[in-house]
């Protein structure tokens, strides 16, 4: 069964479950869903019904509308742009460097003040998606025109400055600097980001300009094969700065949450394409596993049931809808990423039969399946299970 289009679906950070690795990453009991579900009882009758909570066990389940499975994380490591590379069948054993405990090196911080010729303030993590430090570093910005660097509890850089005092042109240039200082020197860092912000007198929020710098992908993906062959990609949210534009034809772009994400969704539905649409998104992440908010996960999780009959409602019968994730960050554990099995939802309405598939020995097997729709080349690592699907 092949279908002209592909809409990928990846719910940042909902794990299911911890990876036989585990306990390697200091992860044992981890499990994103489940952990949730038992805090606060979860009513997703939608989500429900495509075998989400089926693949906390890998239970039996006749009475669902897709097929699911878990698929295990091989790449090392547990930061977004690791897995993203997984799925879409990239290899990389080497994971990236996380500065979430002492910061980053003074070596580092003494090469960016020298390349950019300004103060550096900050260097400390993000519990908050930034809103902690623009509440206290702020003013301080603000009076002296220092600038702001932090990280987060993934493999990040980030600066930011008030669009007044560093325009975000300026800020954008210090970012590609600093990503070429990081290459230079080889500081492990996966993702360098711009963010600026606006307000006054201790009020400030950030704005929607932003602006990622990744690493060049170690090697193409079928993404690439994708657009070799004419095939439209198309990136909503991260997905375009995670693999640094390689292999996207279509660029879409979504700073302000999961709802904006899902609505941009739902108008590219209605283009006619062929090809692949990949989505994250990413407030699960960044606004609720990170800041150990269960309720708030929940709720976000509650929200996204409640669009997913809209969205399935605006799929052909030749369209395939496969809704992952690439990694977990349980919180009820830690504010930290977590290593873990991830869920893999498979739709279309005119499924048979769908049911349980085979557990999936890595997330890439969802880009295996991906290409051998489409018969392009797989370029790199898993193995397609689309001859499953009836």
């Amino acid at each position: 069964m092949k279908f002209k289009r592909v809409f990928l679906m990846v719910l940042d950070s909902l794990g299911v479950g911890e990876s036989i690795d585990a306990s390697k990453y200091g992860d044992n009991g981890v499990n994103t869903l489940k952990n949730i579900n038992d805090k606060c009882p979860l009513f997703i009758p939608n989500l429900q019904k495509l075998g989400i909570f089926n693949t906390i066990n890998m239970d039996e389940n006749k009475d669902v509308d897709a097929y699911y499975t878990i698929a295990r994380p091989k790449n090392a490591g547990k930061d977004s742009l690791i897995g993203h590379y997984e799925l879409v069948g990239i290899e990389n054993y080497e994971a990236f460097e996380i500065y979430s405990d002492k910061g980053f090196p003074q070596e580092l911080i003494d090469r960016i003040e020298h390349s950019i010729n300004r103060r550096i303030i900050g260097n400390k993590v993000s519990t908050n998606d930034g809103k902690d430090i623009l509440e206290e570093l702020g003013d301080r910005h603000v009076e002296y025109g220092s600038l702001i660097l932090y990280t987060s509890y993934n493999s990040t850089l980030q600066i930011t400055a008030h669009e007044d005092i560093i325009p975000f042109v300026k800020l954008n240039e210090y970012a590609r600097i600093i990503r070429q200082i990081t290459m230079n020197y080889n500081f492990k860092i996966a993702r360098i980001i711009a963010k600026s912000f606006t307000g006054k007198n201790g009020k400030y929020h950030f704005t929607s300009e932003k602006f990622e710098y990744t690493v060049k992908p170690p090697a193409r993906s079928i993404l690439n094969s994708l657009k070799d062959k004419d095939y439209s990609v198309i990136s909503i949210g991260k997905i375009n700065d995670l693999f640094n534009g390689e292999g996207i034809t279509k660029v879409i772009k979504s700073n302000n949450g999961n709802t904006e994400a899902i609505n941009k969704l739902m108008d590219i539905m209605e283009k006619n394409f062929t090809g692949l649409c990949m989505i994250n998104l990413s407030d699960f992440d960044t606004l609720y596993g990170h800041n150990k908010d269960v309720e708030g996960y929940a709720k976000a999780i509650e929200e996204l049931d409640v669009e997913i009959p809209l969205i399935l409602n605006k799929l052909e019968d030749n369209d395939l809808f496969i809704i992952t994730s690439d990694h977990g960050n349980d919180p009820t554990f830690n504010n930290n990423h977590t290593r873990e099995n991830v869920p893999v939802i498979v739709y279309n309405r005119c499924f048979l039969n769908p049911s349980k598939l085979p557990i999936l020995d890595t997330m890439a097997d969802v880009g295996a399946t991906i290409a051998d729709n489409f018969d392009v080349i797989n370029p790199g690592i898993g193995k397609s299970f689309l001859d499953q699907l009836k």
